[in-house]
């Protein structure tokens, strides 16, 4: 074997190698949508009585159940959306101080009403309706 034909099946097999690896890491078309999309059928009660809740007693506290982050915006109006970013799926946090949902992975950030106010998400958040009915609130579809 001359030095030509030796580097050449050498390259080729590195790319050979490079390609299998880089084909079994890739994602495929559902996996990078997963989570995108908010839950559907949301339908559950928080009972801001019990302890697990309390962060939702005061103006510009959240958590997150279901999917959803449940949030009381500075003026005291409960918002719930969905928890994943529309980008690719990272957590969100809800930042009240700036009235707003922010991605830490790429920087996006959202509306307290889920429009998309930075990219790199281009998609609105699922915004889920909420009811205070005594110390019950609802978040529902």
């Amino acid at each position: 074997m001359d030095r030509k034909d030796f580097l050449n099946s050498i390259g080729m097999s590195a790319a050979a190698f490079a390609l299998i690896n880089c084909v079994g890491c890739k994602k495929s078309d559902t996996s990078s949508s997963t989570g995108t999309t908010g839950p559907t059928g949301v339908n559950f009660s928080l009972d801001l009585s019990l302890a697990a809740n309390a962060a939702l007693i005061n103006n510009g506290g959240s958590l997150v159940s279901n999917g959803v982050i449940v949030a009381k915006t500075k003026t005291g109006s409960y918002i719930a959306v969905q928890q994943s970013c529309t980008h690719e799926s990272y957590t969100l946090s809800y930042q009240s101080a700036n009235s707003r949902f922010y991605c830490p992975n790429h920087g996006a950030t959202f509306s307290e009403n889920g429009a998309v106010n930075n990219g790199p998400a281009t998609r609105a958040l699922t915004v889920y309706n909420t009811q205070l009915i005594g110390t019950t609130l609802k978040i529902y579809s």
